[in-house]
């Protein structure tokens, strides 16, 4: 029989009908979330991003199976079944409940190899049914602007504070743009990547793994001034410790955020006379890689400086410099079929 919905269902009086108790079952699932969830960090490295996104969506799988009257260790296929159907139904896209599919999927899998079940009721579930859509690249002109417009606001007549801010957000792109950087990479850098004789900076990206960037001399200048001015600005109290971050901030983890960055970005698009929902941090590293390509570079050299472990996941790039090729035929070609 199917689960039922998520939602608990009315009676004819208009009353709700009582649910099941639930307090074992979400205890239950909550152990076996964070055993799984340790697993990931511990073998597989996964970072606080990634096992923030599983913990949310098992958390959701739980309360749904919470009100059926089941758990993780409890639920069979058609559970799981009504589960996707109940997401479709909420209205998410295919892209999301692909996603929760595969956290469901690497659970039970888990679940499996330590004996906690017997079978895997995932195993013969299918996903929708997506196209896999080419990353949002700006053009090489896109950036200039941005970076041009980024510079000339560091360079006007504004309080320290606020040329400290313009100075972080130049440096930020720059960077960006010279090394591709994950955002999570990006605004976790160590003040350390900031020396003036450093022509290369060690990242540390998804399972730990470490890998060499190199710098040009843009994004090395941009880091000298934006240190220079932070040096400047930071307390001169005897007792206090400097930050060993290179964008400090007085949240909780100590540097800039990914969502205040992106923010700021949005703001400097529109600025630059560019739609701010067509940016984001992540476009431009869709666009260091592009470029790259698209001037001759070697995939696997692209792969290497991205931190992707599997080639197809760089090869997304070469169908964006296949399409612009064709654009560029289509529209400049004397030759070419007009519309």
């Amino acid at each position: 029989m199917p689960v039922a919905a998520k939602h608990p269902a009315k009676t004819q009086a208009g009353t709700t009908a009582k649910t099941p108790a639930r307090t074992p079952a979400k205890s239950s699932d909550a152990k076996l979330t964070a055993l799984f969830l340790d697993m990931l960090a511990a073998e597989q490295g996964a970072g606080a991003n990634t096992l923030d996104a599983y913990r949310r969506d098992l958390t959701d799988f739980s309360d749904y199976l919470a009100h059926a009257g089941a758990d993780f260790t409890s639920a069979d296929t058609e559970a799981l079944r009504g589960y996707l159907a109940d997401l479709d139904t909420r209205g998410f896209k295919s892209t999301s409940v692909a996603r929760r599919l595969s956290a469901m999927r690497h659970l039970y899998r888990f679940l499996l190899n330590e004996r906690v079940r017997s079978d895997d009721p995932a195993a013969i579930l299918s996903g929708p049914k997506r196209g896999r859509g080419l990353p949002k690249v700006l053009s090489i002109s896109d950036v200039d602007r941005m970076l041009t417009r980024a510079k000339e606001l560091t360079q006007t007549d504004v309080s320290p504070a606020q040329r400290l801010r313009a100075l972080r957000l130049y440096c930020l792109l720059e960077v960006l743009y010279a090394t591709g950087l994950r955002v999570s990479e990006l605004v976790s850098l160590p003040v350390a990547a900031a020396r003036r004789d450093a022509r290369m900076i060690v990242v540390r990206g998804k399972g730990n793994k470490e890998r060499m960037v190199p710098l040009n001399d843009a994004s090395r200048q941009a880091m000298a001034d934006y240190l220079a001015a932070l040096e400047v600005m930071q307390p001169k109290a005897k007792k206090a410790v400097p930050s060993k971050w290179l964008f400090p901030s007085s949240g909780e983890s100590g540097h800039l955020t990914r969502q205040h960055f992106a923010r700021d970005l949005k703001e400097l698009a529109a600025a630059a006379g560019l739609a701010p929902r067509l940016v984001s941090p992540h476009v431009l590293r869709h666009a260091f890689a592009s470029h790259l390509l698209h001037n001759g570079a070697d995939l696997r050299i692209v792969q290497t400086l991205l931190g992707h472990t599997d080639i197809s996941t760089t090869q997304i790039y070469t169908h964006v410099v296949e399409e612009r090729l064709k654009s560029l035929v289509r529209d400049l070609h004397p030759l070419a079929e007009k519309s």
